[in-house]
């Protein structure tokens, strides 16, 4: 265990309960906040999951202004349309409901809204000037889905051109309340159930193998964020009105954002990006389709790490279906446990039914030099890998995911 000292930053206030989302406008109340701004997207909208929340507050005297154009990987547009919006209607609180785009989104109002710097200004690290906390409009964020953890993340992701993302990282970015309410994800097609609760493992397994910045915190939330993400994907994904794997998947990636948020990712999000960036595949999806590959290549440094992820499922009462056919009486080494933890993960994403190839979504032999020279741009998530990647590494892994 690395005993180093670190620091450790998360969102001050989490509620987690199903049907939690009213709660907000307790919070509202105390508070004195009449003018509350709501972001989402249009799909929020039509499925009705805010009627209820809007026709209670208009019954407590609230304006309530409804935000509904972010779209996936939202961009500097419509990130500058919400804030305009908000400028011009005066708002004095930010909500942020729905997947990760949303609550990204939603992140940037609440600082920007009354922020001199501009958006653009605000790419990278803690740059943001510590004037605008002062400013920062009061946050809620209430996830509909169970992958990015953004509600307790200090990170925004703004796509800024055809093929190309930036990111803004400042713990200013914390709401001031997470809610995780399952009846919100309740609507959610099997296939978004199953890719972002793979994108939520990604995110415990690349915390608890983080080069710099691992830490005891942020691996007893990965352990417990993997056990409960393990557990859950399968009753979620195909029993989807189980609202007691619906929270509990809600639940495990809240503490896997809590973990990458302080240990963060490395080479399976490097190399899931440019997926997304040139041929718009679902972020989680994307971390599916390489994460089995970039692990056997991380193998050589992290086997101990996966090993020991893989005892912790096991010691649990996670079936591995595929060593039941082993000699379970014969002691593994810790490769043979690393290994099998990664033909697990493979297997559960094909139980799924989830692409397992990136040729079944149109990618050819022909993508692996562009995709590879993007993905070693994404220096801020190498730099965490347990083993260095090159550029003929990065080739490498997208040919055996081919």
């Amino acid at each position: 265990m690395n005993m180093a000292n670190f620091q450790f930053s998360t969102t001050p206030k989490i509620i987690s309960s199903a049907g939690s989302l009213m709660q907000a406008i307790d919070w509202l109340e105390k508070n004195k906040l009449n003018k509350p701004m709501i972001v989402t997207d249009a799909g929020i909208v039509s499925l009705g999951l805010l009627a209820p929340l809007e026709e209670r507050m208009l019954q407590n005297n609230k304006s309530v202004y409804i935000f509904d154009q972010v779209q996936a990987d939202p961009s500097v547009e419509i990130v500058t349309q919400a804030i305009d919006f908000a400028r011009n209607n005066g708002i004095d609180s930010v909500l942020g409901i729905g997947g990760g785009s949303s609550l990204d989104v939603a992140k940037l109002v609440a600082i920007q809204t009354h922020n001199s710097q501009t958006l653009e200004a605000i790419f990278g690290v803690e740059v943001i000037q510590s004037s605008a906390a002062c400013s920062k409009l009061p946050l809620i964020l209430a996830p509909t889905t169970a992958g990015t953890g953004s509600e307790v993340t200090a990170v925004a992701i703004v796509t800024t051109g055809n093929t190309t993302k930036a990111g803004i990282v400042s713990e200013m970015l914390y709401p001031d309340i997470a809610i995780l309410d399952a009846q919100l994800t309740l609507s959610l097609p099997s296939s978004v159930t199953a890719a972002t609760g793979i994108d939520a493992m990604v995110h415990a397994i690349e915390a608890f193998t983080s080069k710099i910045k691992k830490n005891p915190y942020s691996d007893m939330l990965a352990k417990q964020a993997l056990l409960l993400l393990t557990k859950n994907i399968e009753t979620a994904t195909f029993s989807p009105s189980d609202i007691s794997a619906r929270q509990a998947m809600l639940l495990g990636a809240c503490l896997a954002g809590q973990a990458f948020a302080n240990a963060p990712v490395g080479a399976i999000h490097a190399l899931a990006y440019p997926l997304g960036g040139h041929f718009h595949i679902p972020h989680g999806l994307s971390n599916a389709l390489v994460m089995p590959h970039v692990m056997r290549f991380n193998a050589t440094a992290a086997a101990d790490m996966y090993a020991e992820l893989y005892t912790c499922l096991q010691q649990s009462g996670v079936v591995f279906e595929h060593l039941e056919r082993t000699d379970n009486t014969r002691k593994q080494t810790t490769e043979q446990q690393a290994e099998a933890f990664i033909t697990f993960l493979f297997s559960l994403v094909t139980k799924l039914g989830l692409p397992t190839k990136l040729r079944e979504l149109g990618i050819t032999k022909a993508d692996i030099d562009t995709l590879s020279i993007d993905a070693m741009k994404q220096t801020r998530l190498l730099v965490n890998n347990p083993k260095e990647v090159s550029l003929e590494d990065a080739m490498s892994i997208y040919q055996q995911a081919l």
